[in-house]
């Protein structure tokens, strides 16, 4: 896909800027204990976008890691997308009045779908809806609880709501560095109209260059965790490759 975007993550627990295995909130590598110095770094090497997840903030329903985000939004040009922790229409608002472009509903787009319609009337363009899927179905509170409801159902059922975006994760593959699961991935853009960015796994240049293949045209871009934090991922590298593929279908 010739506009493909790399999404550079960075999740907070306690200030710290750490990666998870699976979600585990045992499993926390911590990588940075400056947030807004690791967001400075990931712009320095060219990327203009940024996920920031509030890990404690997904599990405690209320933002927890406030301080390092807002630290983070000050340190950098990026544009910013924010999950963890967004539950109310307070939160919402209070983050994008910060610079937050982008605010992710996860667990509350389970519980309250109104809600997440509310909030996409409100900020038309700055709602994303974060799915995380755990078999197919989609976990919830920080991972913790997986209800009954499907990826697919949930995606469709925001097909007409003006949501800017799905992040679609698969838990399985998350910080395990096994690829992304492009199938699922896939399955859940082709069943509906509304952007879908890849997260969970992406391990490799050899995940980008799957995600500028065909098939992969309908995918919004994909997130980028522990790959970059260890080396594995060359940002340098894979923005090549990505321009090449923008020339050639340009």
């Amino acid at each position: 896909m010739a506009s493909v975007i790399i999404f550079p993550a960075i999740d907070l627990k306690n200030g710290e800027c750490v990666r998870l295995v699976r979600g585990d909130m045992a499993q926390a590598t911590v990588f940075n204990d400056d947030p807004a110095a690791q967001a400075r770094l990931f712009e320095n090497h060219g990327f203009d976008h940024l996920h920031v997840v509030d890990l404690d903030g997904a599990f405690a329903g209320k933002p927890m890691n406030a301080q390092a985000v807002e630290k983070i939004l000050g340190a950098v040009k990026m544009s910013v997308q924010l999950g963890g922790g967004i539950r109310d229409m307070k939160t919402v608002s209070g983050w994008l009045d910060k610079g937050v472009a982008r605010a992710i509903i996860g667990t509350a787009a389970v519980r309250d779908p109104e809600f997440v319609r509310e909030a996409a009337r409100l900020y038309p363009g700055r709602i994303a809806v974060g799915i995380d899927a755990r078999d197919g179905r989609v976990a919830v509170d920080g991972w913790a609880k997986t209800s009954d409801v499907s990826a697919l159902e949930l995606g469709r059922r925001f097909e007409d709501a003006g949501v800017a975006a799905i992040i679609y994760t698969d838990i399985a593959r998350d910080g395990v560095l096994k690829g992304l699961n492009i199938e699922a991935t896939l399955a859940l853009a082709e069943a509906v109209s509304i952007p879908v960015i890849a997260s969970g796994g992406l391990a490799s240049i050899d995940d980008v260059r799957r995600l500028l293949a065909p098939d992969c045209a309908r995918l919004a871009g994909a997130i980028a965790g522990r790959a970059l934090y260890d080396g594995r991922l060359n940002p340098a590298e894979a923005f090549a490759m990505i321009e090449a593929a923008r020339s050639a279908h340009a």
